[in-house]
């Protein structure tokens, strides 16, 4: 069995993610991985759980976030996967 790094379960159906950066973390639910690995809207600091859209190296739940904060490249964004700034 193998023990959830957030919440401490040890669980024999735990599951492992690898993270870019070469990090491997440990979580007994989906629940746990989202609280510990999903980037925060930088806007409405709620963890983004879908695609998100990320302007200026910043990263928001939606359009509407980011044309809140990012002002000309914000307002170019719109929400559909692969939508970028020119």
């Amino acid at each position: 069995m193998a023990t959830c790094e957030v919440c401490g379960n040890d669980y024999w159906m735990a599951f492992e993610v690898r993270a870019v950066s070469g990090d491997t973390h440990t979580f007994d639910c989906f629940e746990c991985a989202i609280h510990k690995m999903a980037p925060i809207c930088e806007h409405c600091q709620i963890k983004i759980v879908g695609h998100g859209v990320e302007v200026s190296g910043r990263f928001f739940c939606g359009a509407h976030c980011a044309r809140a904060v990012e002002g000309a490249q914000g307002a170019e964004i719109r929400d559909a996967v692969g939508a970028r700034p020119a």
